[in-house]
């Protein structure tokens, strides 16, 4: 029976974590080029560098010694994010809506203390939530306010973002990550987020994956997440294929969010995309990849060209699963 299964999965071209890791990971990213999208203080140098917007960054507490300066900066912000540098997963990310007396108001209402805010920003450079488990900076940026394309399937103020997998600089899917009850408001699929597929030809939601189940209906807003047409879709295809200029990594994940007024703003890069996208898609990787591999070099010479290209080759139902079909 599980033999079957994994027969299925082949036949559908999904790519599993064992041969993304050998084939794809370590054939394509080198090893000195992780630090730039690991560490969200390199990334965002670099894509100040070539000119991508990201979220305004405000301050970095690089050691203890630094959370002194914190005061000073924090007295003119009425929101911000605190993040860290190294984190993965949503891990340490607190959204501050506003202050107090008694401390910050959280993204969920919450007041949070002076006292806890100062030993959340300690725990973050102690490591606890750094990739690696070692000692890590936090930073504190602008917070975004989301354009309202989603707000009909988005809970409470959370912040939906698109994650767009590239390889060779080639956009080969997508999906957009919405916040949830369960999720605590973060686009983080893991602890509880859906994930939308994307059609790369229009930037059309389709169906979307919610706790390993397909599901067409946002589990707390009762409302659907197919057919919504996101905008600048152009532009955000756009920045994800310019990302491996950037950083020199072959296969890539890249995250951005729609600021209401900025438009897409690039939030972070992995050098280690998850696999989830492709049951928001029903579509496997494999076929797009070993598609883009047959794909002439001289089609791929620009960014244009890259866009140009997936967006005609891997638009909605020529690779899809069967329909119907609720798991991968």
């Amino acid at each position: 029976m599980i033999l079957g299964g994994f027969r299925r999965l082949r036949e559908f071209g999904v790519l599993g974590m064992n041969f993304r890791n050998a084939g794809y990971i370590m054939a394509y990213n080198a090893r000195s080029a992780f630090p730039l999208v690991d560490d969200k203080v390199q990334t965002k140098r670099l894509a100040e560098k070539f000119g991508i917007p990201i979220p305004e960054l405000y301050y970095v507490v690089e050691n203890h010694g630094s959370i002194a300066g914190l005061p000073g900066v924090l007295e003119h912000l009425g929101e911000f994010v605190v993040k860290p540098a190294r984190g993965s997963g949503g891990s340490g990310i607190i959204l501050i809506k506003g202050r107090m007396e008694e401390g910050f108001v959280t993204q969920s209402g919450k007041i949070m203390s002076k006292e806890d805010f100062n030993y959340h920003i300690a725990s973050i450079l102690s490591g606890i939530f750094s990739l690696e488990g070692g000692e890590d900076a936090a930073i504190i940026e602008a917070l975004i306010h989301p354009d309202p394309v989603f707000n009909s399937v988005t809970y409470q103020e959370g912040v939906p973002d698109v994650r767009i997998i590239v390889y060779k600089g080639v956009p080969v899917m997508a999906m957009v990550r919405l916040p949830t009850e369960a999720s605590d408001g973060k686009a983080n699929l893991h602890r509880g987020a859906i994930g939308a597929g994307i059609d790369l030809g229009s930037g059309i939601t389709l169906n979307a994956v919610h706790k390993s189940r397909i599901v067409q209906i946002h589990p707390d807003t009762k409302n659907p997440v197919n057919g919504i047409h996101l905008p600048h879709w152009d532009k955000l295809l756009m920045t994800a294929s310019e990302a491996m200029e950037m950083t020199g990594l072959g296969y890539l994940g890249a995250d951005f969010v729609l600021d209401r007024d900025r438009g897409p703003v690039l939030l972070e890069l992995n050098a280690r995309p998850g696999l989830a996208i492709q049951m928001a898609n029903q579509s496997g990787l494999r076929i797009r990849l070993d598609k883009t591999d047959r794909a002439l070099p001289a089609v791929f010479l620009t960014a244009a060209s890259r866009v140009a290209w997936a967006k005609e080759n891997f638009m909605h139902g020529i690779d899809s699963v069967v329909s119907g079909s609720r798991n991968l």
